[in-house]
């Protein structure tokens, strides 16, 4: 075998550089294997006699292959350096495995550069496959350059072996992803072309792994964070807010050390809830940036995680005012303090917080690294800030005990253990304390510039959660054991041994009576319920406190300035909400998202020049309780849909816990403030309903679609223990369409009784096949379920393959659909060409109904004057192309042939893919392997001429759309001449209950005789009034056994005369032969034993053009004919002459079970 005459050779002497190995030059040729080459291929070749090794130029240049592996790497006779004769001695029946020629001439000098790309066993090799679509190069296991491959357990195979770059999904440590051998490569037979659809395992990457793809292969020298730096550190900063040293005292003043304890315990469980949910999530695969959207997207899908991303992302920017404004107020009252004000208050708040806020975008957009260095300065000085209260708390100091602090007393801490709630209850202050336990987010929010979030985030979450609960928890208890509930501040509040008796209170024990500030007009400024600043009292060194005030604020506002831009970047890199795009865009090595920061600062600020923040702070904890509800939700979701994808390397969770926790965060959220509570549920709804409006073309493996199958397969599983019942009846449909856009008035006539009532199933036999594509025929069943889904028909399309149209009706009505959801009716469009083709078509389509009714299946035929096939009409269905271009689909283009007018339903084949009223008897080139040339109605070649519609298209056209469009006040004629069970009747009961034919009337005709007309009416009016079935009219047929005109028979006899046997005429045994090979013929004994049935077709046929000419759709009973007694073609003469030139008619028999009930 030779290497492709195209790929140049090259001398061996040419050295190439590591670099020219993995990039080459624009200028060449792409390469890899064209879709006429395969990455590999396989010869028998003569077994070398006395051969003991060889080596590849092609190959690693220090492998040697055993003579016991029988095996050979040999490179393409082109090559220099290789003789083209090496092994022409070899015996038959060995393989060796064959390598094309690299196509920029370099691969014989290229292997000490392919040594130097070894990683274990497996080697990189630019002889794999090219992308047909995006131009990038995808690097696979260069299965026949790496000896391993050939010896794999000893065997001469090119199998590969585990490992871990099989399964990412965008990049691999070189920065492109390995593709294992595919199942086609390995399965195929040795002249098929496995690579001839582009990528080797047949997967193209989105457009957004393309972009994680080059994101992935630009991010060397990306700072990436640890746990302590990335997650532990951030979130302790963020979990300390200013909340610690200006409110936890006044909490303890009015809750008392107990409930203090109880409130802190409360919020930390639910914390701790949501962060063990956080930490499950986190370890369940591969975390990206986006923090707390990504994880919920990637858990619940793209309906909650857009909705909530965009409030969170919202949120964090909102929160950078409110640290700011707090530090702004803080830096205000010193300021105030030394009378260095610059204006009055509230600018100075606008002044310093605008001045702050633009120190921390720059910060900020310096780089992460910068961003991260503050964070840790500013941690130092709030560890400091909290030791220097707590060794203060431990230096009682005379001068302070006129303010309430006395140091650590067993009475003092008893009496502070009790709440004293003043103007407050448990639950309002509880609502004050909850933002402080906040802020357990700010580390999983840069997940993307984590080193490992999966470890990261859990270790440094929880461990934060702890750390942060304890400090708390010391805070009350020594504030509470060491300072008095209220202080005057007054020296003199001393109290004598003498009135000791009349003084209560713990501060009487050291001397002072603060009782004063419990009278009414008296109040005092000191004490743990009247001194916010109390802490800084209490510390070694006051200025520390407010350094660490400063710190809380700051670093909370720093993390918040961060997180908003990251999650929402990582928001509209999903396109979530297409017109915020253009924040995707990252700038730098570390993706920056500037343009996030310049939106959040500018979100910031607005706020910011508010600067009263009392009415926006609790909607940002309500926000932010609504994230931590869902991502504990997220949780119980995934682990109630028992995905096999659900399995978290953090174990310690538990999904009933998480939903406790889910319960407990919106609990919470009312607690904290009802309205902001109700106006976040009302922004989060909204949002899901726009996103789910918008159906994101997105697919995230979600828990939601876990639960979806979950719920469907119990339900399938349940549904088929149940016996059947007449009242739950529903018509079934195996439609056969072909490709579901050939025929849009039988896929849009089916589609309108079994919306929401019944199933349906698009079947699509295609013949002709000498060899069947199944890869083909899986692709296609993926596009046009697609095309179902888009056109917004509730179908399932069922695509097999067959010898012939009577095999594949049998598949389908055999295997298709599951348990209970199965096909009980065929429906198929009426055979207009059936005197064109080979009329063993007849008998194949004839064939096809008896099949049904063997299967106990109802049997459908649906009748247009004009035909119902338009695939051969050019560009008729525009909108599948162009919703299968918007899907990122590649297109099949199709020319049509257009040069021969015919019928709609001709048995002229526009596609090898045959379908049903195609005639499957038409002779077919299989020099193609019977590979389908077109696929109709793709997508229409725009170089070929469009041609102009005749007469007879445009009218097809036309009626293919009319069931599509609103009836209008018409009628439906019911012919219900024969009792099939009641589907005659229940089909036009369910179609007029549809708002496209609501205003059509149903009229119902029956047969009769003409002495007992008015008694015939009365009876039918009593069995519909009892099945509740709203008629109009209903007519008597007393002339149906009256013979139909002569000319009209004359016509009939006309039309079967060219398939009569005519045995009368010619000798038996040549009558038989003719018989057995042609058995769609009429013999003269069935014509005349049927004549009466004939006459009774073509006496309907009279009788509906006289009554039903104007109804808008005729259902009639379907004539039945005994199976092996009347001929295929005599049938097929039946149903044409009842049909012809009327309105759409449905010919409707049932299985004769009863189908309709008037029992309750």
């Amino acid at each position: 075998m030779s290497a492709p005459s195209s790929a140049p050779s090259a001398p061996a002497k040419n050295a190439v550089t590591e670099n020219d190995f993995l990039a080459p030059d624009a200028g060449q040729r792409p390469l890899g294997p064209t879709p006429s080459q395969s990455r590999f291929q396989v010869d028998l070749v003569a077994e070398a006699a006395g051969a003991t090794e060889d080596k590849s130029p092609d190959s690693d240049s220090s492998t040697t292959i055993p003579s016991s592996d029988k095996a050979m790497v040999a490179a393409p006779p082109d090559c220099p350096g290789v003789d083209p004769g090496t092994g022409g001695e070899e015996a038959k029946g060995r393989f060796r495995v064959v390598n094309f020629a690299d196509p920029t001439g370099a691969g014989s000098a290229a292997s000490p550069e392919v040594e130097g790309l070894q990683n274990g066993d497996t080697v990189m090799s630019e002889t794999s496959l090219h992308s047909s679509t995006g131009g990038q190069h995808h690097y696979h296991y260069d299965t026949h350059t790496n000896t391993y491959y050939l010896r794999t357990f000893g065997h001469n195979t090119i199998d590969a072996v585990p490992n871990i770059d099989f399964y990412r999904q965008t990049a691999a440590p070189l920065g492109e992803k390995l593709v294992r051998p595919t199942l086609s490569e390995l399965h195929d037979e040795l002249d098929k072309e496995p690579f001839e659809d582009g990528f080797a395992n047949g997967d193209e990457l989105t457009p957004a792994e393309e972009a994680t793809a080059k994101e992935m292969a630009d991010s060397k020298g990306v700072v990436k964070f640890g746990w302590i730096k990335g997650v532990l550190v951030r979130c302790m900063l963020n979990i300390w807010g200013v909340m610690l040293f200006i409110r936890m005292s006044w909490i303890v003043g009015q809750a008392g050390i107990a409930l203090s304890c109880v409130i802190i315990i409360m919020a930390t469980i639910v914390t701790t809830i949501t962060g063990v949910s956080t930490s499950a999530i986190a370890t369940n695969g591969f975390v990206r940036g986006g923090g707390a959207y990504y994880l919920i997207s990637r858990s619940l899908g793209p309906e909650f995680g857009g909705s909530i991303g965009l409030i969170f992302a919202f949120a964090n920017a909102v929160a950078v005012a409110m640290y700011v404004v707090g530090f702004a107020e803080t830096v205000a009252e010193l300021l105030f303090n030394v009378e260095a004000n610059m204006t009055d208050k509230i600018n100075d708040i606008r002044i310093i917080g605008t001045i702050t806020v633009i120190v921390l975008l720059g910060i900020s957009v310096a780089g992460m690294e910068w961003e991260a260095k503050a964070q840790i300065f500013l941690l130092v000085v709030l560890i400091i800030a909290i030791v220097n209260y707590f060794i203060g708390t431990f230096i009682p100091m005379s001068s302070k005990e006129h303010m309430g602090f006395f140091g650590y007393d067993g009475s003092l801490m008893w009496e502070n253990m009790v709440p004293d709630f003043r103007d407050e209850t448990f639950f309002s202050v509880f609502a004050i304390f909850f933002p402080a336990a906040t802020g357990i987010l700010a580390g999983a929010n840069i997940s993307g510039d984590l080193a490992d979030p999966q470890l990261a985030i859990p270790r440094g979450t929880l461990l934060a959660i702890l750390i942060t609960g304890i400090v708390y928890l010391g805070v009350a208890v020594s504030a509470g054991s060491c300072i008095v509930r209220d202080a005057s501040g007054n020296v003199n509040d001393t109290v004598s041994s003498q009135f000791m008796m009349n003084c209560t209170g713990a501060a009487c024990k050291f001397g002072y009576d603060f009782s004063s500030c419990k009278r009414e007009n008296n109040v005092c400024h000191f004490g743990l319920h009247n001194d916010f600043q109390v802490m800084s009292l209490v510390s070694g060194f006051g200025p520390i406190i407010t350094a660490g005030i400063f710190s809380a604020t700051l670093s909370s506002a720093l993390a918040s300035l961060v997180s908003a831009p990251k999650v929402f970047q990582a928001l509209c890199k999903d396109n979530i909400y297409p017109g915020l795009s253009i924040f995707a865009k990252g700038y730098g090595k570390n993706n920056e998202p500037l343009r996030g920061y310049i939106l959040t600062f500018g979100i910031a600020l607005a706020f910011i020049l508010i600067a009263e923040l009392n009415v926006i702070a609790p909607i940002i904890s309500n926000f932010f309780l609504a994230s931590y509800a869902l991502i504990n939700f997220s949780v119980f979701h995934a682990s109630l849909a028992n995905s096999p994808g659900w399995r978290p390397s953090f174990k310690y969770y538990n999904m009933w816990v998480s939903l406790a926790g889910a319960i407990l965060c919106c609990v919470v959220m009312f607690v904290i403030n009802w309205w902001a509570a109700l106006l976040t549920n009302v922004i989060v709804l909204g949002l899901y309903i726009y996103v789910s409006y918008k159906k994101p073309d997105v697919n995230w493996g979600s828990s939601t679609q876990a639960l979806t199958y979950h719920q469907a397969l119990t339900h399938t599983l349940h549904l088929s223990g149940v016996e059947d019942h007449i009242k739950n009846f529903r018509p079934q449909c195996l439609v056969m369409t072909g490709y579901p856009n050939s025929r849009p008035a039988l896929l849009d006539l089916v589609h309108s009784f079994t919306k929401n009532v019944g199933l349906m199933i698009c079947g699509h036999i295609r013949t002709g096949y000498r060899r069947p594509n199944f890869k083909d025929l899986a692709t296609d069943q993926s596009r046009y379920q697609r095309w179902l889904l888009k056109n917004e028909t509730k179908a399932f399309y069922t695509p097999v393959f067959a010898e012939d149209m009577r095999q594949g009706t049998q598949y389908l009505l055999q295997a298709a659909g599951l348990g209970r959801l199965k096909p009980n009716t065929l429906v198929i469009g009426f055979k207009n060409d059936w005197r064109d083709g080979d009329m063993m078509n007849v008998e194949t389509y004839i064939s096809m109904i008896h099949d049904a009714f063997d299967f106990q299946f109802g049997a459908v035929v649906l009748r247009l004057k004009e035909g119902l096939d338009v695939s051969h009409i050019q560009g008729q269905d525009e909108l599948l192309s162009s919703q299968e271009k918007s899907s990122g689909m590649k297109d099949v283009i199709v020319s049509i042939d257009t040069s021969k007018d015919s019928d709609a339903d001709s048995s002229k084949l526009s596609s090898k893919a045959t379908s049903l009223q195609n005639s499957p008897a038409v002779q077919k080139d299989d020099d193609d392997d019977g590979k389908a040339t077109t696929q109709p109605l793709l997508k229409k070649d725009k170089k070929s001429p469009t041609v102009p519609l005749n007469v007879s298209d445009q009218r097809l056209l036309e009626a293919s759309q009319q069931f599509r469009r609103k009836q209008g006040k018409g009628t439906v004629d019911v012919w219900w001449l024969f009792d099939d069970g009641g589907l005659t009747l229940l089909i036009p009961y369910l179609l007029t209950n549809k708002k496209r034919w609501n205003e059509c009337k149903i009229r119902v005709f029956i047969g009769g005789k003409i002495n007992r007309i008015d008694h015939d009416r009365r009876v039918m009016a009593t069995l519909l009034s009892k099945f509740r079935i709203d008629f109009s009219d209903i007519t008597v047929l007393g002339d149906i056994n009256t013979k139909p005109k002569k000319e009209h028979v004359s016509a009939f006899e006309e039309m079967i005369e060219p398939y009569r046997l005519k045995e009368d005429d010619m000798e038996q045994e040549a009558a038989e032969r003719l018989k057995d090979s042609e058995p769609w013929r009429i013999t003269d004994n069935e014509l005349e034993l049927y004549r009466a049935k004939t006459n009774r077709q073509i006496r309907l046929n009279e009788l509906l053009k006289e009554h039903s000419s104007t109804a808008n759709l005729i259902v009639m009973s379907l004539p039945l004919a005994r199976k092996g007694a009347v001929s295929s073609t005599l049938y097929m003469a039946w149903l044409e002459v009842l049909s012809r030139d009327l309105p759409p008619i449905l010919l409707v028999r049932g299985n004769h079970q009863s189908v309709l009930t008037f029992y309750s």
